[in-house]
């Protein structure tokens, strides 16, 4: 299949699907991180990524868009009920909302920069290198970011025997290593930020990895930060507020600094 060549300079719309009814943490998308609502993170990592023309947030609920508009986010409608089910996939939010801003704008966008507000921890500097390397590779439907976990799944992977109460290799490939320095680099896709062309979101139908050719910006694990339930969130607040992980934007300006 041919694909469109993106242009030196594409425009890139940023998406951050916030849905309402999440029940692993209600309300996290705007649960306060650091002193700002959850969701607000996201927002701040599109603006300061000077790829991205435009950022908005999909949602379903008044609340949440009533946030994102008062930390200066774009939330300019609602998504429709069918498309906030707890099992609703992400394909046609994203496609709704592409769609969405096209009509309004009457001008199409190259590429879409989905932003789950779970994982906060971004760096813009690696958005920015994502859109590159799609611009360069007419190959590629999309980039999305990877990292390498802290353990490697075919060294230590298991799973229960059923019926014999013993475990078995998960991976076969595991089968005769007897050190984790022999097995190769297993590297996991882990949410912090997925960019496609906006073709292949177009005609995208399930499953993204699947129906299309994507290359991976691998980042490093401990920004690898998707928060589900209320440890997690814990977590990530403790290790901000420790310094082992740097949001950029809560950084101070050197004008600031004293």
């Amino acid at each position: 299949m041919t694909r469109p060549t993106a242009p030196a300079t594409p425009r890139v719309l940023a998406v951050i699907p916030a849905r309402g009814g999440s029940k692993g943490l209600p309300g996290k998308n705007i649960r306060p991180l650091r002193g700002l609502p959850l969701i607000a993170h996201s927002l701040r990592a599109a603006a300061l990524t000077p790829e991205v023309t435009r950022c908005v947030v999909t949602t379903d609920s008044a609340e949440i868009a009533d946030v994102v508009r008062a930390h200066g986010g774009d939330a300019p409608f609602l998504r429709p009920a069918d498309l906030a089910a707890d099992d609703t996939p992400m394909a046609p939010v994203v496609r709704h909302a592409l769609a969405w801003v096209e009509a309004e704008e009457g001008e199409a966008y190259d590429a879409v920069l989905l932003l789950d507000p779970t994982s906060p921890a971004r760096v813009p500097a690696q958005l920015g290198e994502a859109v590159r390397r799609l611009v360069a590779d007419d190959r590629l439907d999309g980039v999305i970011s990877v990292s390498e976990p802290t353990f490697n799944p075919v060294w230590v992977g298991v799973r229960p025997d059923a019926g014999a109460g013993t475990l078995a290799r998960y991976s076969t490939s595991g089968t005769g290593v007897t050190r984790r320095q022999d097995v190769d680099r297993f590297l996991r896709i882990n949410g912090n930020f997925y960019l496609w062309r906006a073709d292949f979101v177009r005609r995208l139908e399930a499953s993204w990895f699947d129906e299309g050719t994507h290359a991976g910006l691998e980042i490093p694990e401990a920004q690898a930060f998707s928060i589900d339930d209320d440890y997690e969130f814990r977590l990530i607040d403790a290790l901000v507020g420790a310094g082992l992980l740097t949001l950029p934007w809560l950084e101070p300006h050197p004008e600031e600094t004293p």
